[in-house]
Protein backbone atom coordinates (compact mmCIF):
# COMPACT_ATOMS: atom_id res chain seq x y z
CA UNK A 1 0.00 0.00 0.00
CA UNK A 2 1.37 3.45 -0.76
CA UNK A 3 0.34 6.86 -0.54
CA UNK A 4 0.55 9.27 -3.07
CA UNK A 5 2.66 12.46 -1.99
CA UNK A 6 4.91 13.02 -4.89
CA UNK A 7 6.80 10.47 -4.85
CA UNK A 8 6.52 6.36 -4.24
CA UNK A 9 6.54 6.71 -0.27
CA UNK A 10 5.72 3.27 1.46
CA UNK A 11 3.82 3.03 4.55
CA UNK A 12 5.69 2.20 7.80
CA UNK A 13 5.49 -0.30 9.49
CA UNK A 14 4.91 0.40 12.70
CA UNK A 15 1.07 2.58 13.50
CA UNK A 16 0.86 5.60 15.33
CA UNK A 17 -2.11 7.32 17.03
CA UNK A 18 -0.10 10.85 16.15
CA UNK A 19 -2.62 13.53 14.20
CA UNK A 20 0.22 15.08 12.42
CA UNK A 21 1.71 12.06 10.76
CA UNK A 22 1.41 11.83 7.15
CA UNK A 23 0.40 8.55 6.66
CA UNK A 24 -2.02 7.88 10.48
CA UNK A 25 -2.72 11.20 10.50
CA UNK A 26 -4.74 13.98 8.49
CA UNK A 27 -1.70 16.01 7.24
CA UNK A 28 -1.55 16.43 3.71
CA UNK A 29 1.60 17.14 1.89
CA UNK A 30 1.89 19.59 -0.51
CA UNK A 31 4.62 22.14 -1.70
CA UNK A 32 8.69 20.75 -2.16
CA UNK A 33 10.23 17.75 -1.16
CA UNK A 34 13.99 17.84 -0.05
CA UNK A 35 16.53 15.63 1.43
CA UNK A 36 19.14 16.58 4.08
CA UNK A 37 20.70 15.39 7.54
CA UNK A 38 19.05 15.13 11.04
CA UNK A 39 21.37 17.53 13.48
CA UNK A 40 19.49 17.88 15.86
CA UNK A 41 16.62 15.81 17.84
CA UNK A 42 16.49 17.11 20.90
CA UNK A 43 12.63 18.64 20.74
CA UNK A 44 9.72 16.07 21.33
CA UNK A 45 8.40 14.99 17.71
CA UNK A 46 10.10 17.72 16.32
CA UNK A 47 13.86 17.48 14.30
CA UNK A 48 15.98 19.43 12.51
CA UNK A 49 17.02 18.84 9.22
CA UNK A 50 20.28 20.63 7.30
CA UNK A 51 21.52 20.37 3.91
CA UNK A 52 23.74 22.33 1.63
CA UNK A 53 22.99 24.35 -1.76
CA UNK A 54 25.16 26.04 -3.85
CA UNK A 55 24.46 29.96 -5.10
CA UNK A 56 26.56 31.79 -7.74
CA UNK A 57 28.39 35.08 -6.75
CA UNK A 58 28.89 37.05 -9.60
CA UNK A 59 30.88 39.51 -8.78
CA UNK A 60 33.67 37.44 -7.88
CA UNK A 61 32.33 34.82 -10.69
CA UNK A 62 32.48 31.82 -7.71
CA UNK A 63 29.96 29.40 -5.71
CA UNK A 64 29.11 29.67 -1.90
CA UNK A 65 28.34 26.48 -0.08
CA UNK A 66 25.45 27.92 1.68
CA UNK A 67 23.14 25.94 4.08
CA UNK A 68 19.33 25.75 4.84
CA UNK A 69 17.69 24.29 8.19
CA UNK A 70 14.30 23.63 9.20
CA UNK A 71 12.82 22.28 11.56
CA UNK A 72 10.25 18.99 10.53
CA UNK A 73 7.55 16.82 12.42
CA UNK A 74 9.24 13.57 13.60
CA UNK A 75 6.42 10.93 12.95
CA UNK A 76 6.60 8.78 16.16
CA UNK A 77 6.25 5.59 13.54
CA UNK A 78 9.20 6.88 12.04
CA UNK A 79 11.19 7.65 14.77
CA UNK A 80 14.53 9.46 12.78
CA UNK A 81 17.68 9.77 15.37
CA UNK A 82 20.65 12.27 14.91
CA UNK A 83 22.54 11.79 11.93
CA UNK A 84 19.67 9.83 10.15
CA UNK A 85 19.18 11.27 6.41
CA UNK A 86 15.58 11.72 5.35
CA UNK A 87 13.35 12.98 2.79
CA UNK A 88 11.14 15.64 4.10
CA UNK A 89 8.04 17.18 2.85
CA UNK A 90 6.21 20.44 2.93
CA UNK A 91 3.03 20.84 4.70
CA UNK A 92 0.52 23.47 6.19
CA UNK A 93 1.96 25.16 9.42
CA UNK A 94 1.81 22.86 12.29
CA UNK A 95 3.16 24.98 15.03
CA UNK A 96 5.08 28.66 14.82
CA UNK A 97 8.48 27.43 12.99
CA UNK A 98 7.33 24.14 11.92
CA UNK A 99 5.97 23.80 8.10
CA UNK A 100 7.66 20.02 7.23
CA UNK A 101 7.19 16.51 7.90
CA UNK A 102 9.28 13.23 7.37
CA UNK A 103 8.51 11.01 4.79
CA UNK A 104 11.31 8.39 5.22
CA UNK A 105 15.03 7.43 5.96
CA UNK A 106 17.11 6.99 3.29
Amino acid sequence: MKKSVGTDIEFPKETCNDKDCPFHGNVSMRGNTFSGKVISAKMQKTVVVEWSRKEYVKKFERYLVKKTKVKAHNPECLDVKEGDNVLISETRPLSKTKHFVVLKKI
